[in-house]
């Protein structure tokens, strides 16, 4: 039970980087692997402020502020010196981890002792049920902290998504969708497609910066290497929703990488449990994310030969 519910709390938390890595990859067509430095600056700022003394909930908005100037960063090469879109990120993602080093002082900061949404969470639970350590749940043993930190990262990612499903309806949001699609259309009716651009990313790595601040807080310690392939995370989360729920309405799509994110780590919390080696983690999540690009193409062409060899 509990391999299930950090599994559950750990896809929530990064379902934030996923829905990031949606607004850029699947809305902007842009290769984003700023993804990888912002949320190892989310991590970083949040750890550092909370071990000063700020509270954790403005040490993580703040951090959120910070992925969002670097996501803006990224934006900003691209949009105004007509840096490629890959080397743009690449820029930003070498210069955040120096700067990600300056911010923690050092490789690895714990926050065991600290005082973080998550601590704060787990008190307000053991209070509101009375002080036990742990209740049964269906004939499941729940520890009341994990239960804690679960509710906390679903009541997170479900402002978030709600959030940004209020926001990409309003005619910014709606200007912002149609740039990705038609940039000479939306060029046409007056529209900055290079502010758009640089607004979007600045929400992209925004979002992604606080997964990190939530990571952070829920795993007890920033790390300058935690960041190491997690846009890969973030695109396989949303290739797998689109799998599940199709890419045509809004909402479904925004629920869908939520769902992909927790699916994804599910899948990785048995493969671990099964025996698969950490080592190669990233190895088959790489794999795992190119099945999923070119499987639907290769289904796709079967069927067409099907149907013609049914028609000749």
């Amino acid at each position: 039970m509990n391999l299930l519910l950090g599994a559950w709390t750990i896809g929530l938390i990064l379902s934030l980087l996923a829905l990031g890595v949606y607004i850029s990859f699947r809305i902007f067509h842009f290769p984003d692997i700023t993804a990888d430095g912002s949320i190892t600056l989310g991590a970083s700022v949040a750890a550092v402020l909370i071990l000063q003394g700020w509270d954790a909930f403005l040490a993580s908005g703040l951090a959120c502020m910070c992925g969002a100037v670097a996501g803006a960063t990224t934006g900003v090469l691209n949009a105004k010196f007509g840096i490629h879109k890959l080397l743009s990120g690449i820029l930003v993602m070498t210069a955040l981890y120096s700067i990600n080093l300056h911010v923690l002082g050092k490789a690895n900061v714990p926050l065991l002792d600290a005082k973080t949404l998550m601590t704060t969470a787990e008190r307000a639970a053991v209070r509101l049920l009375g002080g036990v350590a742990s209740f049964n749940l269906a004939g499941w043993e729940v520890p009341t902290p994990d239960a804690a930190a679960l509710a906390l990262a679903l009541l997170s990612a479900g402002l978030v998504a709600g959030g940004m499903y209020a926001f990409l309806r309003t005619n910014l949001g709606t200007a912002m969708r149609a740039t990705g699609d038609n940039e000479q259309m939306i060029r046409a009716l007056g529209v900055s497609v290079e502010n758009m651009t640089i607004l979007g990313l600045a929400i992209s790595n925004g979002l992604i910066a606080l997964s990190g601040a939530l990571l952070a807080q829920y795993q007890g310690f920033a790390d300058v290497q935690m960041g190491i392939g997690m846009v890969v995370w973030g695109l396989a989360s949303v290739i797998i929703g689109q799998a599940l729920v199709g890419e045509q309405y809004l909402g479904l799509t925004i629920t869908g990488a939520i769902m992909g994110s927790v699916l994804f780590r599910l899948l990785v919390a048995i493969a671990l449990r099964w025996g698969l080696d950490p080592n190669d983690l990233k190895l088959v999540t790489a794999l795992f994310v190119f099945g999923a690009l070119v499987l639907p193409e290769l289904l796709a062409r079967t069927r067409r030969k099907a149907a013609q060899l049914r028609h000749a």
